[in-house]
């Protein structure tokens, strides 16, 4: 630790102490008895506990959700760092994202740790600014633009780039980390449908992805705001400009020039053509009057964040998900083989048994999963946790998925049958399957009320066009032979720790 390191840490044990010896604070959570919590400490809280668990930090929080009788737990944090609530209680998370929705926002310490990274994105903001946003890229997802993506953007994705290179890996026998093959697959996508521009980032050669690399720093140590132990240290070491804090400047200035570059050459464009044949999310932005390009630099590297991440997330675990249940594999191709060989829109739209198991691999396995608000002003959640004004309230998809309340006693096991019926259930008359959905407080993966997600259609279709191009072609094979379950990870959207190596293997029926 360098000697500036050294006094900021001290400079963090100190001022926290000042202020607690100079002004009494009242606690912020729930007075309320929560058995299953870690001992909270004077001046220290539940730091020591949290600090043992940083490296499982969701699976931790997700056994005290799960051990707790209402689903819901509070944690206490350093000095005078708000305490955080965090609930698995689908009747909480109606209450925060619906009932009480004008109570629970972003708040000014999340959008102070997001700033840097999303700026005034649509993840970052609340308000008219939020509602502006929102129904700007409304638009974006209609029944049109969602066919054009599937048809046009995705199946060329697919076509011309993705399956040739898993051709290619089959052939040799080689190994590829699916991870990022998705990411780079996602990232065009995103791109491509939202901005009018193709990035190239999967490509046969697998170009070093700079700007990925720097997107997963920003994102990274926008995470490690959120979880620091001692929340005052990214504060200092943003003042000093030391440490991760001066990466996250760098990584940060490169995104903005990134989105920046996008924006310019957009401008350029429009300047040219009185009207475009098809307009993007970018496009409508800059034709609805916003010219400030701070405003739309943040857009574009929020859009980033949901269609990059988001998705191949959710793709990475299903396909290791799959390598593991041969039969649901097996459902899951005989549904493939149904359709064409590039199946059209409606097609996509109509395999209801991969929609039903992707939604169970996300159930286990959440992109986003843990999300948070802050109260405006004190409340009482209907299982009686009181919330002070100031006080942070989280969800849990990755707990809510594991509890034995909502999805039975085999929550553990992987089981697309839990969201279908068949028609000897009287659903369906043609002897296939019909899809029940859960409500959306039950199942918040794609959030809920007024800020539900946008994109979870294009999602849907994205992903469900992607395991029928490859599966019909290649059975997707784990390095690793002993079946083990990698390491999820999570920062602000989940990961496999170490990637997913696999070979592909061209199937011969």
């Amino acid at each position: 630790m360098s000697v500036t390191e050294l006094l900021a840490s001290i400079s963090l044990l100190l001022l926290p102490i000042f202020f607690y010896l100079t002004k009494s604070s009242k606690s912020k959570a729930s007075s309320i008895s929560y058995p299953n919590a870690p001992k909270s400490y004077p001046l220290i809280g539940s730091s020591l506990a949290i600090f043992a668990n940083k490296s499982r930090r969701i699976q931790w929080i997700s056994d005290l959700i799960q051990n707790s009788p209402s689903a819901t737990v509070v944690l206490h944090r350093f000095f005078l760092d708000d305490s955080h609530i965090l609930t698995g209680n689908p009747a909480n998370v109606q209450h925060m994202l619906k009932t009480q929705f004008h109570n629970y926002e972003k708040g000014s310490k999340t959008r102070r740790i997001l700033f840097d990274f999303l700026g005034n994105g649509i993840f970052n903001i609340n308000g008219d600014s939020w509602k502006f946003q929102r129904k700007v890229s409304s638009n974006e997802f209609n029944a049109k633009s969602l066919r054009k993506f599937v048809e046009t953007v995705v199946d060329a994705e697919l076509s011309q780039r993705l399956i040739p290179i898993l051709s290619t890996a089959a052939a040799n026998n080689a190994v590829l980390d699916l991870q990022d093959i998705l990411q780079r697959f996602a990232f065009d996508n995103i791109c491509k449908i939202a901005f009018g521009y193709d990035p190239a980032y999967l490509l046969p050669d697998l170009p070093e992805a700079e700007f990925a690399k720097t997107f997963d720093d920003a994102v990274n140590i926008s995470s490690q705001r959120f979880n620091s132990v001692f929340p005052y240290l990214w504060k200092i070491k943003k003042f000093l400009n030391i440490g991760s804090e001066k990466r996250l400047k760098e990584a940060s200035s490169q995104l903005r020039q990134f989105a920046k570059n996008i924006i310019k050459e957009k401008k350029l464009e429009l300047s040219k053509k009185s009207s475009l044949e098809s307009v993007d999310l970018l496009s409508r932005f800059l034709s609805s009057g916003h010219s400030d390009e701070d405003f739309v630099t943040d857009i574009v590297i929020s859009f980033i964040l949901a269609g990059r991440d988001t998705t191949s997330a959710a793709l990475t675990w299903y396909f290791w998900l799959l390598s593991q249940n041969q039969e649901v594999e097996k459902e899951v191709l005989r549904e493939i083989k149904e359709k064409s060989q590039s199946p059209v829109y409606e097609e996509v739209k109509d395999m209801v048994y991969t929609h039903a198991s992707l939604c169970e691999s996300m159930r286990l396995y959440p992109p986003v999963p843990i999300d948070s608000k802050v109260a405006k002003h004190d409340d009482v959640l209907p299982d009686g946790t009181v919330v002070k004004k100031g006080s942070r309230v989280c969800y849990h998809p990755y707990a809510m998925g594991r509890l034995e309340v909502l999805w039975g006693s085999d929550w553990e096991k992987f089981k697309p049958e839990r969201w279908l019926e068949s028609a000897a259930d009287g659903a369906n008359k043609n002897g296939k399957w019909s899809f029940v959905g859960r409500d959306p407080y039950t199942y918040p993966v794609f959030q809920a009320g007024p800020r539900i997600c946008l994109g979870k259609d294009m999602a849907f279709l994205q992903m469900k066009r992607v395991v029928a191009g490859i599966l019909r072609v290649f059975k997707v094979v784990p390095v690793a032979e002993d079946g083990s379950e990698p390491v999820f990870i999570a920062d602000l959207t989940s990961k496999m720790k170490g990637g997913f190596p696999v070979r592909f293997k061209e199937r011969s029926d």
